[in-house]
This record gives C-alpha cells, structure tokens and sequence, in this order.
C-alpha cells in the first residue's frame, strides 16, 4: 500500500503523526498495518487532537479575554491577537501530541 493511499481523507493533525512515526517510528506503522489497525488510529488520533486543539483555543482566547466585544471594536487588533494564540496552541499541540 503506497503512502498517500494509507492517509488519504484524513485530516491535518494525523497526516502529520503519520509522518512523524514513518519517518521515526517505522515499527509502529508496519505493525499497526498487519493488524489493520491504522486507518482508524490515524482518524482517532486526527479527531481528538483536533477536538484539543479548538478547546485550548477557546480557552485561552477567554484567558486573555480576546472576546466577540474586542472583534467589534477593533477587527484588527481581535484578528491578530487569534491569530497569535492559534499559532501558540499549534505549537503546542505538535510538540505534545502529533511528535510523540
């Protein structure tokens, strides 16, 4: 089974485990490929890394109370003070999670 074949349709955070684990952890892949098994550890592990990744957003968007009120007042400002906290998370995320 080619590469692309084995990750097709799965989303950002398990093509990127995927990856990780091909290219350091080629064990783990052959042996989750005889039992079958890493198409649905992929999309789990795509969901649920996912799933964390929009909670820690929320929160720590309220944390540092970057709210709807701040986007009416200034779009701006609201738009990079996100865009900061989703690269913040996604760091995160990838060290915690997809690179382990």
């Amino acid at each position: 089974m080619k590469k692309t074949d084995e990750i097709k349709g799965i989303g950002k955070w398990g093509r990127l485990h995927y990856d990780y684990l091909y290219n350091n952890k080629r064990t783990v892949i052959n042996a989750m490929r005889m039992k079958g098994t890493l198409r649905a550890y992929l999309e789990q592990f795509d969901n649920d890394t996912q799933d964390t990744f929009e909670k820690l957003v929320k929160s720590t968007a309220e944390a540092e109370n970057v709210t709807e009120k701040l986007k009416a007042k200034d779009q701006t400002e609201w738009l990079c003070r996100m865009n900061n906290i989703r690269n913040r998370v996604e760091e995160f995320v990838l060290k915690e999670f997809v690179y382990q």
